[in-house]
Parts: C-alpha cells; sequence; structure tokens
C-alpha cells in the first residue's frame, strides 16, 4: 500500500508541474508577450479555462502529502516557513491578477493587475524550485543557498518554455510560433522533471515514513474513487478548450 501511495503522490506532484506549468508559465511571459492590451487579453484568455482545473492538483498534492505522510507536515510548513508564506502570498496575488484585472476598464487598473500575474508567477515558479533543494537535502539545508537559487531559476526557465509551447498550441501563430499537442507533451514532461528527480531521490525516505497501514487503508477507499473523477474532469476541460474551440470569445476572466 505504500507503494501504491508512493505512485499516486508522484503522480500528483509531477502532474501539477505539468499542468500549472504552463499557466505560471504565461503569467512570467506576460510582459515580455503581451507587448499590447489586446496581446495580454489573449495570453490570459488562453490559460482563463485550464487555471482552476490545474489548481485542483495542488490542493490535492498537501492533502496527500498531510495525509499520507503527516512526518513532513512539521518540515515542510516550519522548516520552510519563509518559502511557504511567500509562495502562498504569490499564488494570492497571480490569482487576485486573474480575477480583478478586467473589473474597471482602465489602463492603470489592468496594468497593475497584469504586474500582479506576473510577479505571483515569478514567485510561484521561483519558490517551488527553492523547496525543491531543500526536500532534496532532507529539509537540513536553507533553501536560500546557491543551489537552491540556481534550482529556482531552473524550474522558472522551465515554466516560461513550457507557457510559451502552451501558447504556440493554443494560439498558432498569434504569439510568433506554432507547436504541436505532441510538443507541449515534451514541454510539460520536461517541466516536471525537477519535481520527479526529487521524489526519486526522497522515495526510501517517504516509504519508511509513511502513515500506518490502518490510516492508508481508510484513505485508500476515502480518496482513490474519486482520482477517475478528476482525471475525467481534467479530460473535458482539455478536449473542450482546444485550439479552434471559440477558444477566445471572452478576452479574460469574468
Amino acid at each position: 500500500m505504500e507503494m501504491i501511495w508512493l505512485v499516486f503522490f508522484a503522480v500528483l506532484l509531477a502532474g501539477y508541474f505539468a499542468l500549472e506549468g504552463f499557466d505560471l508559465g504565461v503569467g512570467l511571459l506576460l510582459p515580455f508577450l503581451g507587448r499590447t492590451r489586446e496581446g495580454r487579453d489573449r495570453m490570459v484568455a488562453a490559460v482563463a479555462p485550464y487555471v482552476l482545473a490545474n489548481e485542483v492538483w495542488l490542493v490535492a498534492v498537501a492533502g496527500t502529502m498531510f495525509g499520507v505522510y503527516p512526518l513532513l507536515e512539521g518540515e515542510v510548513l516550519f522548516g520552510l516557513y519563509p518559502v511557504v508564506v511567500a509562495m502562498l502570498l504569490s499564488w494570492v496575488l497571480r490569482d487576485a491578477g486573474l480575477w480583478f484585472r478586467r473589473r474597471i476598464d482602465g489602463p492603470r487598473w489592468r496594468g497593475f493587475w497584469d504586474a500582479a500575474i506576473a510577479f505571483g508567477s515569478l514567485g510561484l515558479s521561483f519558490g517551488w524550485g527553492m523547496a525543491l533543494y531543500a526536500a532534496a537535502t532532507g529539509f537540513e539545508a536553507s533553501p536560500v543557498h546557491p543551489v537552491g537559487l540556481m534550482l529556482g531559476v531552473v524550474v522558472t526557465l522551465l515554466f516560461a518554455w513550457h507557457g510559451w509551447t502552451f501558447l504556440a498550441w493554443r494560439a498558432p501563430g498569434d504569439f510568433g510560433a506554432t507547436r504541436s499537442g505532441r510538443a507541449l507533451l515534451l514541454s510539460g514532461a520536461v517541466a516536471a522533471l525537477p519535481a520527479a528527480g526529487v521524489l526519486a531521490g526522497a522515495a526510501p525516505y517517504l516509504l519508511e515514513h509513511s502513515a500506518p497501514a490502518a490510516t492508508l487503508n481508510v484513505l485508500s477507499l476515502m480518496v482513490l474513487p474519486f482520482a477517475p473523477i478528476m482525471l475525467g474532469a481534467q479530460l473535458w476541460v482539455w478536449r473542450t478548450f482546444r485550439p479552434g474551440k471559440d477558444a477566445f470569445r471572452l478576452p479574460s476572466f469574468f
């Protein structure tokens, strides 16, 4: 049962990086590719149908980690307290930008919330890199370390590339490139590599520090039956909002 939950946790974390990675990547690219108001509207509209569905994966990751690996709760929340707080604030800032940018039709209002999306995306991307470094060292090293900072840069660049590939798939030619669905799958797999690598190295620790078998059995009955529903909903979103399906009728969130 411990191995089943390890695989499930790995799929959730890698899936979050592969899916939310392009959302954050588009936010990172907003100041560079969105040189006009219409361009920024189309970039936000491109990710709009996917954002909430992708964030569900993070909720599932957190719930699984605290339920299956309870010892990690203290290490993550206390050992990475400044990073976790910064990431939560970045998450709120990014989502606030998505929801509020069109509440008032003015250049200053739009500019402020567009900047919030970009800075929030940067904080989340960079924070994930630092958190992965701390996890790779068993939370014994400070995330503010040259290697941790470098991994933050790597994750940020991978997310930006993934976001660019997503835009080239979702809006072919609109932002200077066209990419196929296979290219998007490849960029998603590459964006998930840092998380997959850390989990591979931490697998022995996670297996040894899993929750008791009775707890895992109860969680299996309560959680695993809903996994196909989450996967089915994700597939429905991708099928409904694939390129050519009136993707940009709404310029942004409402």
